[in-house]
C-alpha cells in the first residue's frame, strides 16, 4: 500500500484544559493544580492511500453545539474550524474515496460523523461496537487475531503496515491505530492521554471506564514510544496536528 500523504481533519483550535482533567485520574484531581493549563484543540486523521482513504476516527456533526468558554472549565476544545464533513471535504476528498474506517472509541467526538461515509468498512471493537448498537454488513468487529504487534498482544492488521492494537482503559473497547511509514511509526491514539504533556509526565485523565486497563494501555503506549520512533498523533491538542506537520518524534525520558 502506498502512502499519499497523512492529514488532520481538524475541528476546533485554540482551547485549553487544566491540569487536574488532564493528570488527575489516578492519584485525583484534588493532586493537581487546576490553574496550571495546556492548549486544546480537536482533529481526527486521515490516510491517503493507493486504495482510497482510510480515516481514523469521524467527529462532530454540523448540528453540534459546543460548550461555550467558561473560566475554570476543566477542558475547553476551542473556537470552531469547521464541522468533520466539511473540514474533510475542503481537505480536497469526497466520502466516497472513504474505503475504511478505524474508530479508536464510541464518543460521538470521534464517531459522529460516520454516517457520511455509507461505503466504508468500519472497523471497531466489539464492545464499543455493542454500546453504540452498531450493525450491518459494514462493521467489522476487531478480533485481533493477528498480534501480538510490537509491545501490545492483540493486534489486527488492517491494511500493509496499519495495524490496530487492543488498548482498553479509556473505554472498554478502546483501541489504537499505527502506521507504519518511510521508518517512522505514525500513532493514532484516540484518548489515551488528552494532551501530549501528560504522556510524558505518565498520568491518566480522569476520563475512563477501566482504571486498571487505562494506566496498562499507557504503560504499554509509553514503552512503544521508547521503543520505537513515533510520531505521536493526539486528538484533543494542538500538538496533535503540529507533531504530523513536522514528523516530530515524540521523546519520553
Amino acid at each position: 500500500m502506498k502512502i499519499n500523504a497523512i492529514k488532520a481533519v481538524r475541528m476546533f483550535d485554540n482551547g485549553f484544559m487544566n491540569q487536574s482533567f488532564a493528570f488527575g485520574g489516578e492519584e485525583g484531581k484534588a493532586a493537581f493544580d487546576e490553574q496550571i493549563i495546556y492548549r486544546s484543540s480537536l482533529q481526527n486523521f486521515l490516510i491517503d492511500t493507493d486504495e482510497g482513504v482510510i480515516l481514523v476516527d469521524t467527529g462532530f456533526r454540523a448540528d453540534f453545539q459546543a460548550p461555550a468558554r467558561k473560566l475554570g472549565a476543566p477542558l475547553y476544545m476551542g473556537e470552531l474550524v469547521d464541522d468533520y464533513l466539511s473540514a474533510f471535504t475542503k481537505l480536497g476528498y469526497s466520502p466516497e474515496q472513504v474505503v475504511k474506517i478505524i474508530i479508536t472509541h464510541k464518543h460521538n467526538d470521534h464517531t459522529d460523523a460516520l454516517s457520511f461515509f455509507p461505503n466504508a468498512a468500519i472497523y471497531i471493537a466489539p464492545e464499543d461496537a455493542d454500546a453504540m448498537k452498531l450493525e450491518g454488513d459494514n462493521i467489522v468487529r476487531l478480533t485481533y487475531g493477528d498480534g501480538p504487534y510490537k509491545n501490545f498482544p492483540r493486534a489486527q492488521k488492517v491494511a500493509d503496515g496499519l495495524w490496530v492494537v487492543e488498548a482498553k482503559g479509556h473505554t472498554l473497547g478502546n483501541s489504537v491505530a499505527i502506521l507504519e511509514h518511510d521508518n517512522l511509526f505514525y500513532m493514532f491514539h484516540g484518548d489515551v492521554t488528552y494532551c501530549d504533556a501528560a504522556l510524558k509526565a505518565n498520568k491518566l485523565s480522569i476520563v475512563f471506564e477501566d482504571r486498571a486497563a487505562a494506566r496498562q494501555t499507557l504503560d504499554r503506549v509509553r514503552q512503544f514510544v521508547i521503543d520505537n520512533p513515533t510520531i505521536y498523533l493526539s486528538t484533543h491538542c494542538p500538538e496533535g496536528y503540529e507533531n504530523l506537520e513536522m514528523k516530530r518524534i515524540m521523546k519520553l525520558v
